[in-house]
């Protein structure tokens, strides 16, 4: 493989190629996996995409093929956009050089869960929005990759504006709040109004019947309270069935920080006390949506 030796890391270097061909993936990724391999203090470089594209990158590299890393990107996005964060901290932290240095090529499964619906797609590309403040202080290069075979027109165009790379790139804080000016909506007529604040066992009970198995139960449970945490709650409503189980809380103050359960927490691992982090961890979706002086935080379990 050639390679060119780059200028030494910087921060988060965070790039996008756009393909729709096997060449056209090879002429994308050639060049950032030969530059990662002469990267100083970096291990090898990672490539995390679909299974075909790993076989026709294997076939191109050839011996080279063995200084590479490779993952199949179902292996490695195996839940939510924030299920992603976590994966991708806790990698830096077991696998990258000092500083977070490494080169990681990543597709997410856009023919999967992240493109299944518009809604899940936003979530998505609010994650690729968020972690250029995430992970600002890492000197991590990463490679988003964009099969056209897969990922649709608009999902293409909606990331473009989440990498500084591409010209047409939006402020992260500008994107999430764009995201978040779409309506949620409204509250089941049937939902539950908790009394007395949130309390876990009334969360749990509620829960489990409504279907939830004890452990989903237990974990929606513990969500709730870790989010209700932001408070002071000035209500709380539940409502769905199993396993679409939602809670919406209203908040006395704003978040006022679009990055609020997106910071990995200085432990490692899940555990309660990591407030909305958790809560993101746990739940398919967590919105939050600032108005006037206070808050509403709506959680959905799947």
């Amino acid at each position: 493989m050639s390679r060119t030796r780059p200028a030494a890391p910087g921060p988060f270097d965070h790039r996008m190629a756009v393909f729709g061909s096997d060449d056209d993936f090879v002429a994308a990724a050639r060049p950032f996996l030969a530059e990662g391999l002469c990267a100083p203090g970096e291990p090898p470089p990672v490539v995390i995409a679909a299974p075909d594209n790993l076989e026709v990158l294997r076939e191109t590299l050839g011996g080279d093929a063995r200084e590479v890393g490779f993952i199949e990107h179902t292996d490695w996005y195996t839940g939510s956009a924030a299920n992603a964060v976590a994966q991708g901290a806790g990698y830096l932290a077991a696998h990258a050089g000092p500083g977070g240095r490494v080169h990681l090529l990543m597709e997410p499964v856009w023919g999967g869960r992240a493109g299944r619906s518009v809604r899940e797609s936003a979530e998505w590309i609010r994650y690729e929005a968020l972690a250029n403040l995430v992970f600002a202080a890492m000197a991590t290069t990463v490679l988003c990759a964009y099969d056209t075979r897969t990922a649709g027109s608009a999902v293409v165009a909606a990331a473009r504006r989440a990498h500084p790379d591409t010209g047409v790139y939006v402020d992260p804080v500008r994107l999430a709040a764009e995201l978040d000016a779409v309506p949620l909506p409204p509250p089941s007529p049937d939902a539950r109004r908790l009394r007395g604040g949130v309390a876990k066992n009334a969360v749990r009970t509620w829960a489990s019947g409504r279907g939830l198995p004890h452990v989903d139960a237990e974990l929606f449970a513990e969500a709730v309270t870790e989010a209700a945490a932001l408070g002071p709650v000035t209500g709380a409503l539940l409502w769905g069935e199993a396993p679409v189980c939602v809670a919406e809380l209203s908040l006395a103050r704003r978040v006022d920080d679009p990055l609020a359960g997106f910071v990995p927490p200085p432990v490692s691992g899940l555990e309660p006390g990591q407030g909305l982090w958790f809560a993101r961890q746990v739940c398919a979706y967590v919105d939050v949506r600032d108005a006037g002086a206070g808050a509403t935080v709506r959680l959905q379990y799947a």
